[in-house]
Order: C-alpha cells, then structure tokens, then sequence
C-alpha cells in the first residue's frame, strides 16, 4: 500500500493500492480530486498541483522504535499539525472576520449592489476556510495538550 501527503496539508493522508509508481501517483491524485470536489479538503490547491508534489509517507518498521520513540514521534507531529493549523487560522482570521461583518446587510432591508454582493459571494470561500480551519484546530489543540504532556515526561531529567 503507497501513501501519499501533501506539502500544504501534511494532515491530509491519501492511501493507494500497490507500490509507489506513477500508476499509483495517477490514483493518488484521483483522491485527491474527490476530496476537492467533495469540499473536503482542509487547503486551497489554486497554484495548481502534480503528482509528482505528492510526498510519499514511509512507514517505520515497528520493532525498530520502542513504544516510548512512537510515542514521541507520533506526539511531535500532533504538534507539528498543530502549529500548521494555527498558522492557516491566524492568515484568514482579520479577512474572515470583516467578511462576517459584511454579511449582516443580507439581513435588511437596505439595497445592496451587484458588486458587494460578488464580493460577498467570493469573501465566502474565505470565509468556509477559515472556519474549518479554526474547527481542525480546535480539535488538534485538545489532541496536542496530551502530546505535550507525553513530551514534558520524556524531556525531564532524572
């Protein structure tokens, strides 16, 4: 089984059959397209993407680390996700939040023009972005107290 990440979302893990090819790249990106259409995935691709940006995640053979490495390896990457999620909230806070402003005049009965309307409509995207990134982060933050806790017990000293 091949698996695949993206260098924008690290978080998002795309598994394919077989070995990595470009077979299994093309089916990767397969993937990765039902996740776009689907509105599932947590970042905006509008650069474009290939499948040759795919990163291949490698599995560690098990008896190679000890419980306490996994645990410290699967802790640091909590973190690491964490800290990418806190940085795509922070980025899209300021314009989402004017955004949500605007939107209140959808509520009266004042007149709104064509174009604060297209700007409304594109300041939605914003808008759904920020919002689902700040729910991931949320959730990566109550995930990331207990991988703190499992790095502070392995940084002491005895």
């Amino acid at each position: 089984m091949a698996k695949y990440t993206l260098p924008q979302a690290p978080e998002v893990v795309l598994n394919v059959s077989g070995k990595d090819s470009a077979k299994a790249r093309d089916k990767a990106m397969d993937r990765l397209m039902e996740l776009i259409d689907a509105g599932e995935l947590p970042t905006d691709l509008a650069e474009g993407f290939s499948s040759q940006q795919l990163i291949e995640v490698k599995e560690q053979p098990m008896d190679n680390l000890s419980s306490d490495e996994d645990a410290i390896t699967q802790a640091v990457q909590i973190l690491n996700n964490l800290a990418t999620l806190k940085l795509k909230v922070q980025e899209s806070r300021t314009e989402a939040l004017e955004i949500r402003k605007a939107v209140d005049v959808l509520f009266t009965d004042k007149s709104v023009s064509d174009e604060e309307i297209a700007r409304l409509k594109e300041g939605f995207k914003v808008l759904k972005t920020f919002a689902q990134a700040n729910v991931r982060y949320q959730e990566a933050k109550a995930k990331a107290e207990e991988a703190r806790k499992v790095l502070d017990e392995a940084l002491k000293s005895n």
